[in-house]
């Protein structure tokens, strides 16, 4: 088995992905040589972002967490680039709150998007993967959905759902040649990293092994590998890239 990472006649379809950590998995995932379908919310911004790619990559317009948008996105892909082989589930928003203040609808809206999100795509490409018997559904979860965090219960909650929800597609399809698996990043520079207070920024820093923030590329070489034939026997697993935070 060879070690080096080779994606070519894959197609990927990858949600948040016209910025920060989504962005990054994007470019990997092409760089290896498959084709991508780069899914964002503002479907300009998605083409704008597949551009800089190349020939091999097309920009999706989608809300997640609505179900006809998915399956028409999902087809728009397919139609264009072929079937779709890894599934990337990386959408996902935040409005933070301590609990006794966290609104009904701020509740709602973290987990249409973070948690049902997912099932709508994966539902999605399930049966095409299972009839190829092949496919690779990876899922961006989060340490917080390992370790929870103040102000962030609905967060948490969504992102230790996906883990759940991870392990149990694993077991119903791993039959079927389809291996699903998360990833849970650590602190990633991000935009929404890059506005921490410098104090807020220590704290973080003294919590972390590494003593550094990560990099969307951190994250993306994991995609890679889980997308790869050196994962071919790895599935329902939760591959922690935190710098050493929850060690």
């Amino acid at each position: 088995m060879s070690t080096a990472i080779d994606l070519t006649g894959q197609v990927a379809f990858v949600t948040g992905s016209t910025r920060g950590i989504g962005r990054g998995i994007a470019e990997a995932l092409y760089q290896a040589g498959s084709s991508v379908a780069v899914v964002g919310r503002n479907a300009e911004q998605a083409r704008e972002v597949a551009s800089t790619l190349g020939n091999r990559a097309i920009g999706v317009g989608c809300d997640v967490s609505q179900s006809d948008q998915v399956e028409a996105a999902i087809a728009l892909a397919e139609e264009t680039l072929g079937p779709i082989s890894v599934l990337v589930n990386n959408a996902g928003v935040t409005r933070d709150n301590l609990l006794i203040r966290l609104s009904e609808e701020d509740w709602d809206a973290v987990l249409e998007a973070n948690l049902k999100g997912a099932f709508h795509t994966t539902r999605a490409v399930i049966k095409g993967m299972m009839k190829r018997r092949a496919g690779r559904v990876i899922n961006i979860t989060s340490v917080v959905g390992l370790t929870g965090n103040k102000g962030q219960a609905n967060y948490a909650a969504s992102k230790a759902g996906l883990i759940g929800f991870s392990k149990s597609v694993a077991k119903e399809y791993a039959s079927r040649g389809v291996l699903v698996n998360c990833i849970a990043p650590g602190f990633i520079e991000t935009d929404m990293t890059a506005g921490l207070p410098a104090e807020a920024r220590e704290a973080l820093l003294s919590q972390i092994a590494l003593g550094r923030l990560g990099q969307p590329a951190d994250i993306a070489g994991a995609v890679l590998f889980l997308a790869s034939d050196l994962a071919r026997y790895v599935t329902g697993q939760v591959l922690v890239v935190d710098g050493g935070m929850v060690i």
